[in-house]
């Protein structure tokens, strides 16, 4: 059956910046089909329900509470997964980030961090993982989490959008090394309807530019990230490697300018 290749019964993974948004709904995503899940990130409460909705589902959740922007508890969770579970299968390089600014206003050293958060930090936890995928699992999936602001121009994400980029062709890169065992692809997601798009979301003019300037015609769900990271991780998505999966709404442009003045 078509439907069997999306299961991921009895497989492990690690899951970060879990606690909410896009990291919870992928957790959740690979619990339903059959995954036990180390899901990471700084807010215990944010874990705990989480790891009550996995267990709702029937399957083993372990929280691990950290600052995830620190390459060492990145790495240390691959290790927690071998302990508490006694495999690794699957790893998602969710947690990331930077704040917008302009150009002139990102100093060098706000960079250096953007790029530690997003990529160093990423390389930490695969370097850790893959021994142990190839020795209790004999290989699986890696899911980096970029950003369509690492393909696509716009004002004020110099910083984000380079590490983004970076975490894309780091992607495709770390993907040639590991193949064919370990599989690395990336999901670049569009605007999704998460925390960090509420203010956005509550205000009804600019969630109805936002919107219209998406081919499709909607902010995207967490949902709609969790079924193609499923996709990646299982077997349904085994004959990818090195991909970015554009999962947009169609977005050709960025769909929110950021109010920054011409110089």
């Amino acid at each position: 059956m078509i439907l069997d290749r999306f299961r991921l019964d009895d497989r492990v993974a690690v899951v970060t910046g879990a606690g909410r948004g896009l990291g919870a709904a992928i957790a959740l995503g690979f619990a339903e089909a059959g995954a036990d899940v180390v899901i990471a990130a700084r807010t215990e409460s944010d874990l705990d329900a989480v790891a009550g909705q996995i267990r709702a589902l029937g399957r083993r959740a372990h929280t691990v509470v950290a600052d995830l922007s620190d390459a060492d508890a990145c790495a240390a969770l691959a290790g927690t997964a071998a302990a508490e579970f006694g495999r690794l299968d699957v790893v998602v390089n969710n947690v990331g980030g930077a704040m917008p600014k302009p150009l002139l206003d990102t100093s060098p050293d706000a960079m250096t961090e953007a790029f530690e958060f997003n990529v160093a930090n990423a390389h930490a936890l695969i370097r850790a993982a893959v021994p142990i995928m190839l020795d209790t699992a004999d290989g699986g999936s890696i899911i980096n989490i970029t950003s369509t602001m690492g393909r696509l121009p716009g004002r004020a994400f110099a910083a984000y959008g380079t590490a983004k980029a970076a975490l894309a062709h780091y992607t495709r890169l770390s993907a040639m090394d590991l193949c064919p065992r370990i599989r690395v692809n990336a999901i670049a997601p569009g605007s999704i309807s998460t925390s960090s798009l509420k203010v956005v979301a509550d205000d009804d003019n600019l969630r109805g530019a936002l919107e219209k300037a998406t081919p499709l015609g909607r902010i995207g769900d967490p949902a709609d990230i969790a079924a193609t990271a499923l996709f990646l991780a299982s077997p349904a998505g085994g004959y990818l490697t090195g991909k970015v999966i554009e999962t947009d709404g169609g977005l050709i442009a960025p769909n929110l300018d950021m109010p920054i003045p011409d110089l």
